[in-house]
């Protein structure tokens, strides 16, 4: 065992220890530059507004409207990066890996017709003034009731796997929807929902009105909220959206719950004998 009071190792000995290339520990991961910076900004608000776009289109836009002078292949490779495919129109934000499972879609339909009978979980990408981040969201498809959320900075599986156990510790749905991306049908994924006994229900592949509930979600808060507050680093963006997420949970009237807000629906406050959402 080395004793950490020594003198400290020269790093070439410390690679050594570690079995690792000494040119590694100098790394130093580059920030992405201005131009890509703005180009996928400008990108998601294009993809925002016009969810049917795919790369040649965006390309276009981007072209003619914001004065990039892009290739279609940059475009293609950035969209792909943030999740945004013209093949699976809808926050996508990484492709299934092939050996990953896929189950069926499960609400069409279907009328919902209470709390916790469908839940859907999906990402989305977040700007910053010098970069972005990753939001993943758990809606209860009823009342429309944020359950849990999670900000991240990488796509990493970890801090979806978080909002999914945050979001358990709440209550538990019979029917929990998602699309194909690899997160999604990871088997760390399936087992947390398969050992809760949740019917597991998938967005059909080019169908992005499979997860629509989401998708509206995901346009409210970026129009009312992301792209009004030019957020400067990640404390900003947590702090903007954890204020519009309590907003829209406890206080923003929603018209197609009667004006009433999604926490009064889902906690029970409101009764709606009425609302019947048909798939």
């Amino acid at each position: 065992m080395l004793d950490w009071d020594c003198t400290e190792l020269p790093l070439s000995q410390q690679a050594e220890l570690l079995s690792l290339n000494r040119s590694s520990l100098y790394y130093q991961p580059r920030p992405p530059s201005p131009e890509e910076v703005a180009i996928k900004h400008a990108i998601d608000r294009i993809y925002t507004q016009y969810p049917m776009f795919g790369s040649r289109r965006i390309t276009a836009i981007l072209r003619r409207d914001e004065g990039f002078r892009v290739h279609r292949s940059t475009i293609q490779r950035y969209m792909q990066e943030m999740g945004i495919s013209a093949i699976y129109p809808g926050p996508n934000l990484s492709k299934r890996h092939l050996q990953h499972r896929i189950y069926p879609y499960l609400l069409r339909g279907l009328d919902i017709v209470r709390p916790n009978q469908v839940w859907g979980i999906d990402l989305t990408y977040i700007r910053l003034q010098r970069g972005w981040m990753y939001l993943v969201a758990v809606l209860d498809w009823y009342s429309r009731y944020v359950v849990a959320w999670q900000l991240d900075q990488s796509l990493e599986i970890d801090f979806v796997l978080e909002t999914v156990k945050t979001a358990l510790a709440v209550n538990k749905p019979e029917i929990w929807n998602s699309d194909q991306g690899s997160h999604f049908t990871s088997p760390q994924y399936i087992e947390l929902l398969k050992a809760e006994q949740i019917r597991i229900s998938m967005d059909g592949k080019g169908r992005a009105v499979d997860n629509i509930f989401t998708e509206r979600f995901w346009r409210s808060l970026k129009y009312e909220e992301v792209y009004l507050h030019d957020y400067a680093n990640p404390r900003e963006a947590r702090k903007g959206i954890t204020r519009y997420i309590e907003l829209y949970n406890h206080y923003r009237p929603h018209q197609s719950l009667n004006n009433h807000t999604p926490a009064s629906i889902y906690w029970g406050n409101v009764q709606l004998p009425d609302l019947v959402i048909h798939r």
